[in-house]
């Protein structure tokens, strides 16, 4: 089971680091971000299909998109300064949250 959950996170920070690219892509015109950006969702992509043969789709795409929303937030902060207020850390601090319950406390991540 660890190595199931390993492919999530590859495909997280795949995805995470995919979309960070995608910005500096400038709507793919800049083609090294561009291709970069493609490889990266191609990882992240295969990865998550992986772990879908073992976890239900719905708690991976909840763990992915929880965990890839936390993460792209710290990289959208200390890569472009991008400024996250009061409701933003609550709200990001809630989705945290949210995927812990749903790793330890969900029986549909059991077998």
């Amino acid at each position: 089971m660890k190595i199931i959950y390993l492919q999530l996170f590859i495909a997280i920070v795949f995805e995470v680091v995919g979309t960070t690219l995608l910005k500096y892509s400038a709507g793919f015109t800049r083609p090294v971000y561009a291709l970069a950006t493609l490889a990266c969702y191609g990882v992240a992509f295969y990865c998550l299909s992986l772990t879908l043969q073992h976890i239900p789709t719905g708690i991976a795409y909840a763990i992915w998109s929880g965990v890839g929303i936390v993460l792209i937030s710290l990289a959208a902060w200390l890569l472009n300064g991008q400024k996250i207020d009061l409701a933003g850390i609550i709200g990001i601090s809630f989705i945290m949250v949210g995927v812990i319950i749903v790793n330890v406390f969900s029986k549909t991540m059991q077998h």
